[in-house]
């Protein structure tokens, strides 16, 4: 059974940094890909990072580009979002989520390119 918990979020002011972590679990994620999204009240789930399992290349949505780093530790089946310089903007639950087959790089920013979902992470930004 496929697992997916993230863990880190919480409540911080403009300009601080946190550090979301997404543990999974069930299945062998090499070589598929992993990616953030995140889901502001009143607005549609919308993609943050992305990061193929095997070669590790990153994909990032323009509003965090040069903000959020994503990145992975494959012994330790894991995929984290450090996130910098947060902004109001960036409040939202953000959701770990995972496929478990290869995919073009241009579906990588789609809900529907994935298979499993987390449950969530609340991130508070205040001005």
């Amino acid at each position: 059974q496929v697992q997916l918990v993230e863990s880190g979020g919480g409540s911080v002011q403009a300009g601080g940094s946190l550090r979301l972590s997404c543990a999974a679990s069930g299945r062998t994620f090499s070589p598929y890909p992993m990616a953030w999204f995140r889901q502001a009240p009143g607005k549609d789930r919308e993609f943050v990072a992305a990061i193929t399992w095997s070669v590790s290349r990153s994909y990032y949505a323009d509003s965090v580009k040069g903000r959020f780093t994503i990145s992975r530790d494959n012994a330790k089946n894991t995929v984290d979002l450090q996130m910098n310089s947060l902004k109001p903007e960036d409040t939202a639950v953000y959701y770990c989520a995972a496929r478990l087959s290869g995919v073009v790089v241009a579906r990588l920013s789609l809900n529907s390119t994935y298979n499993y979902w987390g449950q969530g992470t609340q991130v508070t930004v205040s001005s």
